[in-house]
């Protein structure tokens, strides 16, 4: 049975995946922090993820499948398959996210992502 810091990182990526900003900033403490693997900070505080999501989520095709997940404690890594709507077309990404969850909310995330791989036009 999933503990509460998988919970809530399963409820993080059902409200991605529904694009649904409210309820994915939600999960997210106010002074959470993003960063790109292992120490490029990317955003912090709610606003600003709020703001990178709402574009995010404006892609057509975005979506997150969960491959496999693992916790100890309050950390959770997922790994996902994302599909995103790049400027050079539709394509995946394998995503590794490395979640610390404080008080019932992401209070930091850690992503790395492999090499883009574009799906072919036709």
């Amino acid at each position: 049975m999933p503990g509460d810091a998988e919970r809530i990182v399963g409820r993080q990526l059902d409200a991605y995946n529904a694009k649904d900003i409210d309820a994915f900033a939600a999960c997210w403490h106010a002074d959470a922090r993003i960063f790109a693997h292992p120490d490029t900070l990317l955003v912090e505080g709610i606003e600003a993820i709020r703001a990178r999501h709402v574009l995010r989520f404006q892609e057509p095709d975005l979506f997150g499948k969960l491959l496999s997940r693992i916790s100890v404690g309050n950390l959770v890594v997922d790994h996902e398959l994302v599909t995103r709507n790049f400027p050079e077309g539709l394509g995946e990404v394998d995503v590794i996210a490395i979640y610390e969850v404080v008080e019932g909310r992401i209070a930091a995330a850690w992503f790395k992502q492999g090499e883009v791989r574009l799906r072919p036009q036709g």
